[in-house]
């Protein structure tokens, strides 16, 4: 997608939609007059009345390319950024849907929605373009097209995607929101290709497929990407990798992203990211139904690779190191058991009572390899851990675990910012209690009971004693349910919200 700004009203503008947002006192106030001017045909619909999100097409007369066609799009009472959002994904969702190529939007209110808002225009330009992003995103292309054939002659001349995003009427904001719209491509885009790995398929997708991505990232990014393969992670001792990928018939792969910023540093951030490619449950087999999304359960690692070339692209002030166990949990005649004891990079040994909960044995060589060799003031990791976390949280909010309030309160914080909201969970030491082993340093499952909590004090013992970690456990929002969002499939959680945090520390 293709974007521009210009100072021209939007009723000039050559287009195949023109969209008109407006709040509700708004929508009481002025759309008469607005849509009078632009010489629509037929006022809305009296049931429109402007919730966040909600739409009404109208048409006007117009001559040569302007659009004749107009989406009056609600933001509520305009006060909150999610309101911008949610009125510019459902105004993506319906262009895509009309196989609309051109879409204007009508900024000349922005000075209007930044007093309400409490934003800057250029961080609601932002907001608003990469809401149009994420409601435009479609994974098709995995779709041969062979099965639809009649329906695919009749669209043959019409766009597939929005080709052109308009922000217009900009005026004296022209620079400001230009700055923002930019920005808000770079988000938008790193978080969609995060979208993209994730709906891959098991056998699109491998733990070398995924290194790859990631050198692609770096390549897009300019930031250095290195790919250790089996043979260096045995030499580091990752043994929680290892046993993992003992099943499989596919190496697996740790890679490590870094990228420094120009001039002075501030921090060194490392995020860390899950990427089992598939996970069947190994010999403790999941359940058949339902377990084609466990695709997904890479979610983490596409998280941090898009987090990490996103910040690359806004130059961000701060080294950050994205490191990826990769692999895929398959059963087999070499695969590890239950009962097996492993050791890990650390010399920490576990007992694996379940081969189902082997995220937190590849992230336990991941932490220690990010404490070791780059002590980081801050760690993060995110990982579609547990199943225990959507029963808590449901398949909206994520699972927040930190031994440092006040990163636990900027995590929280970002989570309201970005729209990707996180609820902190405890870290008390009576859990440790559950995942004592009688034969090993540690148990890697805890029991039915408090499954979340168990899996981050578990991961809590592979840092090393660093002060400021964060453990977000994804598993509900990375990949809802079918229903659980309005486009199926992966949502990219996890990057709009580290994004906000990093921001929030500049």
């Amino acid at each position: 997608m293709n974007y521009s700004v210009t100072a021209k009203e939007g009723g000039l503008v050559n287009a195949d939609i023109l969209v008109q947002l407006f709040s509700k006192k708004e929508m009481k106030r002025d759309a008469a007059k607005v849509l009078a001017a632009l010489g629509v045909v037929a006022s809305p619909d009296g049931d429109f009345k402007a919730a966040a999100g909600e739409i009404a097409l109208l048409y006007r007369q117009a001559s040569g390319d302007e659009a004749s066609r107009v989406l009056l799009v609600g933001i509520g009472e305009g006060k909150e950024v999610a309101d911008y959002r949610k009125a510019a994904e459902a105004v993506a969702r319906k262009a895509v849907d009309m196989h609309l190529g051109v879409l204007a939007i009508d900024c000349s209110p922005v000075d209007d929605w930044a007093k309400h808002s409490k934003q800057k225009p250029e961080e609601l330009a932002a907001t608003l373009v990469e809401g149009i992003q994420y409601g435009a995103y479609r994974f098709d292309r995995l779709k041969s097209g062979k099965l639809d054939k009649e329906e695919k002659k009749e669209k043959a001349e019409k766009p597939k995607a929005i080709e052109e995003l308009v922000l217009a009427g900009c005026g004296n904001r022209l620079d400001a929101i230009e700055k923002g719209a930019g920005k808000g491509m770079i988000v938008g885009s790193c978080q969609n290709r995060a979208r993209d790995l994730v709906n891959l398929p098991g056998n699109h997708l491998s733990a070398g497929e995924l290194a790859h991505a990631a050198i692609e990232a770096g390549k897009r990014g300019g930031f250095e990407v290195t790919v250790f393969d089996k043979a260096k992670i045995t030499e580091l001792g990752m043994g929680g990798l290892l046993a993992v990928n003992k099943g499989s018939q596919e190496p697996p792969t740790f890679t490590i992203l870094d990228y420094k910023p120009k001039g002075k540093t501030k921090k060194t951030i490392a995020l860390v990211g899950k990427g089992v490619t598939f996970d069947s449950g190994g010999i403790s087999l999941k359940p058949a139904q339902g377990m084609e999304e466990m695709k997904s359960d890479m979610s983490g690692a596409a998280a941090v690779i898009a987090t990490v070339e996103a910040a690359a692209g806004l130059g961000l002030p701060f080294r950050i190191v994205g490191l990826i166990p990769a692999t895929d949990n398959m059963p087999s005649g070499s695969a590890q058991m239950p009962g097996d004891v492993i050791t890990t990079m650390s010399g920490i040994t576990v007992e694996v009572g379940n081969t189902d909960a082997e995220g937190r044995l590849i992230l336990a060589d991941a932490l220690t390899y990010a404490k070791k060799e780059y002590d980081p003031d801050v760690i993060v990791d995110l990982a579609t851990l547990t199943g225990a976390c959507i029963v808590a949280l449901g398949s909206t909010v994520a699972g927040l675990f930190s031994n440092d309030d006040d990163l636990a309160e900027s995590i929280f914080k970002a989570g309201l910012s970005s729209g990707e909201k996180v609820w902190r969970m405890p870290l008390w030491d009576e859990y440790d209690e559950l995942i004592k082993s009688d034969v090993a340093d540690v148990h890697n499952t805890g029991g039915r009971g408090a499954g979340s909590v168990t899996a981050a004090k578990f991961l809590q013992k592979f840092i090393d004693g660093h002060k400021r970690w964060a453990h977000i456990d994804i598993a509900g929002p990375a990949f809802p349910a079918k229903g659980g969002s309005k486009t199926p499939g992966a949502t990219g959680f996890g990057v709009r919200l580290v994004l906000d945090l990093l921001k929030s520390w500049s």
